[in-house]
């Protein structure tokens, strides 16, 4: 919550647009205190050389998870633009995020770690840190 401007209701708040469908890209998410555990639970029981990907259960596009979180925060849902128009409206940090799409496998962090996440899904983590 105090990266500046970096928490989803400041964006909902400003109506930041986000991709449409056919344009949207996955992203991927950990609540702050799972990240905390995962990384207690790599020192450990993480093996040497051993990368784990920390990340929840969800498998969301960004549009997506901004529509989920105007929904648990009582507010408005963005409005999706094609990526062109999203090149000549938002800021490049944004734009940077909307050209990768990546779907993490968080097996090796629950299996090998035995780490039970406290907020498997965004929507549990939304409205944890409300």
């Amino acid at each position: 919550p105090a990266r500046p401007g970096g928490t989803p209701r400041e964006r909902l708040l400003k109506g930041t647009p986000v991709l449409r469908a056919e344009d949207d890209v996955y992203t991927n998410h950990i609540h702050a205190d799972d990240l905390a555990r995962a990384v207690a639970a790599a020192l450990w029981r993480g093996r040497p050389q051993r990368v784990y990907n920390a990340s929840d259960d969800s498998e969301l596009k960004v549009g997506d998870y901004f529509e989920l979180a105007a929904r648990v925060y009582g507010l408005p849902p963005p409005p999706r633009v094609a990526r062109a128009t999203a090149q000549e409206q938002l800021p490049l940090m944004v734009l940077s995020f909307m050209g990768e799409s990546r779907r993490l496998d968080n097996a090796r962090l629950k299996n090998e770690l035995r780490l039970r996440l406290r907020h498997p899904t965004v929507e549990s983590g939304l409205r944890a840190t409300g």
